[in-house]
């Protein structure tokens, strides 16, 4: 087990290292370690060897400028400057919650950026400003439409949070596909299969192996396949991608660069970089924020009472199992995966960094 702040510091170390300003490895750690305490692993520390992969192929900027280039008083583009993603996602949600300061709302699409990390991390930046924030990106090109073999989109989040009064918020985060490529990951350093209707083989047939996608395959949208809705998962994931993508003059579906090095970066381009979209929306632009929140509490307090299914202790709350895991976490510490650890310590190695294998 690794304590949080063991793993931040050591976090931060590895993207100075890389040429990070401090500052910037800061956020950068902040980000790797709240999905650590969150209990999404698969956007962790596992991901610290994809940055430096890229890194070392010259795929990502260390020192960046990310600008505004061009905006109205409630809405911006921002250009990342090709940034690790967590400073380009970083400065434009904190853009976006300066416009609704002054405007209501603020709406922010960002260009010419990377993989940012799970996405609930920016919109419950929103939260403290008694906001409602709102984040989605576009990712590596990993996943068939429903009918196709043709990896075209990615897995492609949309968060969501919205403060309470009394009670914890309401966040929700999730990707548009029934596992993020994360997980697959994850699944790979265990030796583990995943469950059908994840992922299918480069001729469409259905597969259980999470290494699929090195070898032409694909994974499919929320739902899995067409009768279990899995055009629906289409749907969702075609609109973040034109939210992302198309209002920000990213690169679109198939044109996505990807954020891992064993994938090639595509020949033709449609935009810079990768996409994201925020949003925060300031309460008491609608209502009183006092009131809301206190009609947030009704309703969640109204939704935990539902009956639970046969062998359910309790209905969850969405948000709910993050903050669970975030204090057990916090407490116990962090497990790493065995061939997590053989990674940080090869970084480590290579950057001249301690690592203390526990």
């Amino acid at each position: 087990m690794y304590q949080y702040n063991y793993l931040f510091d050591f976090t931060r170390s590895v993207f100075m290292k890389m040429g990070c300003s401090e500052n910037d490895s800061i956020i950068i750690a902040n980000v790797f370690l709240a999905a650590e305490l969150r209990g999404h692993a698969s956007h962790g520390m596992i991901r610290i060897m994809d940055y430096y992969e890229l890194w070392k192929a010259k795929r990502i900027n260390t020192t960046p400028l990310v600008k505004i280039v061009h905006e109205s008083p409630s809405t911006a583009v921002v250009d990342g400057d090709n940034a690790v993603g967590m400073i380009a996602a970083r400065r434009s949600m904190e853009i976006a919650i300066e416009k609704a300061e002054k405007a209501g709302t603020g709406w922010v699409a960002t260009r010419n950026s990377n993989h940012f990390g799970i996405a609930g991390y920016y919109s419950m930046m929103a939260l403290e400003h008694d906001m409602i924030g709102i984040c989605m990106t576009n990712a590596n090109p990993l996943v068939a439409p429903t009918f196709s073999i043709s990896r075209m989109m990615g897995t492609n989040p949309i968060a969501v949070a919205i403060p309470a009064m009394n009670q914890p918020p309401f966040i929700a985060d999730f990707a548009t596909t029934p596992i993020a490529r994360g997980k697959l990951a994850v699944a790979e350093k265990k030796g583990e299969k995943v469950p059908f209707g994840f992922v299918q083989d480069k001729d469409g047939s259905p597969s259980d192996d999470p290494t699929i996608l090195k070898r032409g395959g694909s994974m499919l949208t929320l739902g899995g396949d067409r009768l279990h809705g899995s055009h629906k998962g289409y749907c969702l994931s075609a609109i973040v991608d034109i939210f992302s993508a198309v209002f920000s003059g990213a690169n679109f579906g198939p044109f996505v660069p990807p954020s891992v090095a064993f994938l090639p970066v595509p020949d033709k381009k449609t935009g810079e970089g990768t996409g994201h979209f925020f949003g925060a929306m300031r309460i008491d632009a609608f209502q009183p924020a006092n009131e809301f929140k206190a009609k947030m509490d009704e309703w969640i307090e109204t939704f935990r009472s539902a009956k639970p299914a046969k062998d359910q202790e309790r209905v969850l709350i969405p948000g709910d199992p993050e903050r669970e895991s975030e204090e057990r976490i916090m407490r116990e510490g962090i497990d790493l995966v065995p061939a997590i650890r053989e990674d940080l310590i090869e970084i480590a190695e290579k950057l001249k960094i301690d690592f203390v294998i526990s």
